[in-house]
């Protein structure tokens, strides 16, 4: 008996010491640790997403504008084609979260409604471009996901690249939606 049990408890052992990096590595989910928000302001074409209930009508052009305001907010616009051609409009506001570059909050109810803790949204911009051409922004809960770019399309290999560093901080990326063109 002890025979058979040897390499069923090194089987284990090898399984658990594969398996412990895969989880270590799903542990650096966080936003980036600097975000200059005039470099990151202006439009942004999505790439990707996770689905999501307020994009259900979205079919294309879809994009995010991001405008600072004097009070140290972001004014953000998000735009999108429906399928019955028009566009559907929502805008929003983020303000920075203290100690974090690169977390928001952002909130689409209106403003007499921001004293509620829920009308606010984590907005994690979790890996961004050096020279602020494509970004990826997610959240804690890891349960919504986009990938953005200064151009309407993205190159494959880099949309690739970016998809493997979310999935590596553990987004499960088997619903992602490709809404742009890949190169």
């Amino acid at each position: 008996m002890p025979c058979f049990r040897m390499p069923f408890v090194s089987a284990l052992v090898a399984l658990a010491a594969i398996a412990a990096p895969v989880h270590a590595q799903e542990q650096v989910n966080v936003p980036v640790q600097t975000l200059d928000l005039q470099r990151y302001a202006g439009q942004w074409h999505e790439i990707a997403h996770l689905p999501m209930f307020w994009q259900r009508d979205c079919v294309g052009d879809i994009t995010a504008t991001y405008t600072p305001n004097a009070d140290g907010t972001v004014g953000v616009r998000n735009a999108c084609r429906t399928k019955d051609g028009t566009t559907d409009v929502s805008d929003g506001v983020a303000r920075p979260v203290d100690a974090k570059p690169g977390a928001l909050e952002v909130r689409f109810a209106p403003e007499w409604l921001s004293w509620l803790p829920m009308t606010w949204a984590d907005y994690w911009v979790i890996d961004v471009d050096p020279e602020y051409q494509w970004a990826v922004v997610g959240g804690p809960d890891r349960e919504y996901l986009w990938i953005l770019s200064r151009q309407p399309e993205m190159n494959r290999a880099l949309f690739e690249r970016l998809k493997a560093s979310a999935a590596m901080k553990g987004y499960n990326l088997r619903e992602l939606k490709v809404m742009a063109p890949l190169r």
